[in-house]
């Protein structure tokens, strides 16, 4: 899924030129492989030389590989809600 617009990436190769579909957004970047870990040394999980300072552009980065989110996962949205009740129910509405 594209992590800009939430849209499903296309089949087949991503190379340094992809762009999503939907939003225009780079797919062949940091915020979109599954390495990507901000935290991590260079916020990557692989062993990276260089760092790449815009993790939302295209790179040429040889370890880049598509996040792949099941159909399941939250998305985000379902974690805000769920720390909204969670609050709700400790101090009250």
């Amino acid at each position: 899924m594209c992590k800009k617009c939430g849209k499903p990436l296309p089949i087949g190769a991503i190379t340094r030129s992809s762009v999503c579909d939907f939003c225009g957004r780079d797919l062949h970047s940091c915020v979109n492989c599954k390495f990507y870990s901000p935290g991590s040394h260079y916020d990557c999980h692989e062993t990276v030389d260089e760092l790449v300072k815009n993790k939302e552009k295209a790179n040429f980065c040889d370890y880049f590989s598509p996040a792949v989110i099941s159909a399941g996962s939250d998305s985000g949205g379902n974690k805000a809600a769920e720390a909204r009740n969670a609050f709700a129910a400790l101090f009250g509405n």
